[in-house]
């Protein structure tokens, strides 16, 4: 049971460190979430599966309104 009620407190912990990161970014959007900026991710050059933006790109802005 402890064990249990430590878990949802550390889970409690990290869903609540994203929420504030999320309102006190600008327009609530995570920045770098385009996996091919990750060179332990891409280690072949793929482009990203969301964007298709190349790993020396910048993520393209408007992929909410594709999804």
């Amino acid at each position: 049971m402890k064990l249990a009620l430590l878990a949802i407190g550390f889970l409690a912990i990290a869903f609540s460190g994203i929420a504030i990161k999320l309102i006190f970014k600008k327009n609530g959007e995570f920045s770098g979430t385009c996996a091919s900026k990750n060179p332990v991710l891409n280690q072949e050059n793929e482009p990203c599966s969301l964007c298709g933006a190349q790993p020396e790109e910048k993520c393209k802005e408007d992929t909410s309104a594709a999804l």
